[in-house]
């Protein structure tokens, strides 16, 4: 196994998360790519993981807490780290130590670059991001929102505990329209190719439908609302992991469109 850092070479592969098999993938846009352009030069780090054949089939990035969904200081945080573990495309790499192996050199990585420990965000369910697998590695919870939780690792005594960055407000509609309010942050593809959908969907209804678009890769637009990646049809927050369908989020639209007066 090796651990190795992002080459321009894989960076096309780093940019759909490993699944450049995908033909979903190809909905997502360049959001991911602008993104790491814009985060390159404030700290992030990425690596990948290479199976005993040498194929690769993870990855992980962290950047400076400070460019999160989270607070802190002197900390890193881990945006995701994924195991590449569909049948297509790559194969199932998942279940061969992978994911130990990237966590440890990210760790490593952060200690050398003077931080005072680790962070990542981890969901309570059973699938992508499992809490409970970080706490097998070592971290604790500092702390919850709904089904989100803040783990962190520290290497220093004097760490400051992190915590959630929490909404601060929700979008505004206009009487006699849809309002479709979509948050973008742009490292994740999944949330990437709803953010596509969703402004897609809403042209389907002309003038009936008001479609607003947040980057929120803008610390100061993040801040101002404390959401990193979210659809919202008016006021209603949209379950949006997995990513609904393109035909999901019109059927959603369509019964809002139904109710204008």
């Amino acid at each position: 196994m090796i651990i190795e850092d992002l080459t321009p070479e894989h960076k096309k592969l780093y940019c759909v998360c490993l699944e450049d098999w995908s033909d979903e993938m190809k909905e997502a846009g360049d959001h991911k790519e602008k993104w790491y352009h814009s985060m390159k030069d404030n700290g992030l780090r990425v690596k990948l993981a290479r199976d005993d054949n040498g194929e690769i089939g993870g990855m992980i990035q962290y950047i400076p807490i400070e460019h999160s969904f989270a607070e802190g200081k002197d900390l890193y945080f881990v945006n995701c780290i994924w195991v590449h573990g569909h049948e297509q495309g790559r194969g199932n790499f998942q279940k061969k130590g992978l994911g130990k192996a990237l966590i440890e050199a990210a760790e490593e990585d952060v200690k050398m670059l003077g931080a005072k420990g680790i962070a990542a965000w981890g969901v309570i369910l059973p699938f992508f991001m499992k809490g409970s697998w970080f706490k097998k590695q070592g971290y604790k919870t500092a702390d919850r929102q709904g089904i989100q939780v803040l783990l962190w690792k520290t290497f220093a005594e004097d760490a400051i505990l992190p915590k959630w960055i929490r909404q601060q407000k929700k979008p505004s509609i206009k009487p006699g329209k849809v309002t479709v309010s979509a948050f973008i942050n742009g490292w994740c593809p999944a949330q990437n190719i709803v953010f596509e959908r969703a402004k897609r969907a809403s042209t389907e209804f002309g003038d009936k439908v008001i479609f607003q678009e947040y980057d929120t890769s803008d610390r100061a637009t993040f801040l101002e609302w404390g959401i990193s990646d979210a659809l919202f049809v008016d006021k209603k927050e949209v379950w949006t992991g997995p990513p609904p369908s393109y035909e999901k989020i019109t059927s959603i639209i369509e019964k809002r469109v139904r109710k204008l007066k």
